[in-house]
């Protein structure tokens, strides 16, 4: 019986840290007199968890805030310093690993282009490590310290082991015990559109938004459906899950079809959006018309960026970008009309480059082709992450982990 009531006892201490401190994270500095209102708990309760995480280094104090007829109210934020994390982005294009602090602040990337390198598991692996080896080693961080490695791969991940990724040829690699029997941290993996979506509903353009769709848009074409719950936009539950978690779900979208006699795509089909939309089918449109000039760029993103470049002067360049503007939107029209979001943000390398350029164009088709009244209702924006926006999304893995044990590292 007493070990019963030990046990409880340790359950609820660590069910309240973790409620606690995820409400701090995804909400931004906090005073404890509104975390008490917010979560129902004690006051003395929360000032003994709020003094056992700044105790443990997780959070601290971060100055006051006035208080209507009050004195003024200490504010409690999480510290970025308590620990590194690093997050892997695995594309068709490049390997991107960046190292951020435990708020995710950028700290360093490393890219490696896979353009002369075959996509077999092994070299890819090998590039993930000197990748990781040159980020903390930029920023003076031992690799055995990290709180954890996220890997975000544009495909399926199985039992959190087993990566399924058609595009890349990768048919139930064992990628996280690969990485584990040279990292000798914890690896998480899963689907980069889902990672990424997770991260710009915590901290980037889909945060306060009800359900969020974050196209992640590259050589390949995808998308995630993050539907924040209650507590994440408005009133606290003190569930941890509630808190740290949106119900994230991945789709092919890239091969639904907007072209019933359209071009073959790759994945054996014809006429579907990545095959209209996909950077390198942009690229092939261009370089088709007969007034196109070659790139002089080598590899598929520098191209996509001169493209852009070129439109900016009008001619076949602004003509390639504004169909595939009338593409996009006739896509996005279409999750619009079948699941209703407040939110759609263009995200991926490929929506970043582009993006600039074709969102007022994108606005314009959606609005012709979504049904008026569920476009009314509907933002299209531009991601906010930059380049690293996958890297910095399947960092959130690790993150995830952590909030969850209430701040306490995996041994």
């Amino acid at each position: 019986m007493r070990r019963a009531v030990q046990q409880t006892t340790r359950d609820l201490r660590r069910h309240n840290r973790a409620a606690l401190l995820s409400r701090l994270y995804v909400q931004g500095p906090t005073s404890r007199q509104d975390l008490t209102r917010a979560s129902g708990l004690s006051s003395a309760t929360v000032s003994n968890v709020v003094s056992d995480l700044i105790n443990d280094g997780v959070v601290a104090e971060a100055g006051l805030v006035g208080s209507d007829g009050g004195r003024p109210r200490t504010l409690i934020q999480v510290r970025g310093e308590f620990g590194h994390v690093v997050g892997v982005d695995i594309g068709e294009t490049h390997v991107q690993i960046g190292l951020f602090d435990y708020t995710l602040q950028t700290l360093a990337t490393a890219t490696y282009s896979v353009a002369a390198t075959r996509l077999e598991p092994e070299p890819v692996v090998r590039l993930v490590l000197a990748g990781v080896e040159e980020v903390v080693s930029a920023v003076g961080v031992e690799t055995g310290a990290l709180l954890g490695v996220g890997v975000g791969v544009p495909g399926a991940v199985q039992t959190g082991e087993l990566v399924h990724a058609p595009t890349l040829g990768w048919s139930a690699v064992p990628l996280a015990d690969m990485l584990r029997k040279e990292l000798r941290v914890p690896v998480y993996l899963d689907n980069c559109a889902r990672t990424l979506g997770q991260a710009e509903m915590w901290h980037g353009a889909g945060r306060g938004s009800r359900r969020a769709i974050v196209a992640l848009l590259g050589v390949g074409v995808g998308a995630a459906v993050a539907t924040a719950s209650e507590s994440f936009t408005g009133s606290f539950t003190g569930s941890f899950a509630d808190m740290t978690s949106t119900t994230s779900t991945t789709s092919e979208w890239g091969h639904t079809v907007i072209n019933v006699h359209g071009r073959p795509c790759r994945c054996g089909s014809r006429g579907c959006l990545e095959a209209y939309v996909g950077a390198e089918a942009i690229l092939g449109d261009y370089l088709a018309l007969p007034d196109a000039v070659p790139f002089e760029a080598g590899h598929t993103e520098a191209r996509l960026a001169e493209l852009v470049a070129r439109a900016a002067d009008g001619g076949s360049a602004a003509e390639v970008l504004d169909t595939v503007a009338e593409h996009l939107g006739i896509g996005i029209a279409n999750l619009i009309n079948l699941l209703s979001p407040d939110l759609v943000v263009l995200s991926g390398w490929a929506g970043q480059t582009l993006g600039p350029a074709i969102l007022p164009a994108v606005r314009e088709a959606v609005r012709r082709h979504a049904l008026s009244y569920m476009y009314g209702q509907v933002r299209i924006e531009p991601g906010r992450f930059g380049q690293e926006a996958v890297a910095l999304g399947a960092a959130t893995l690790p993150v995830v982990q952590v909030l969850a044990s209430g701040g306490v590292r995996a041994a």
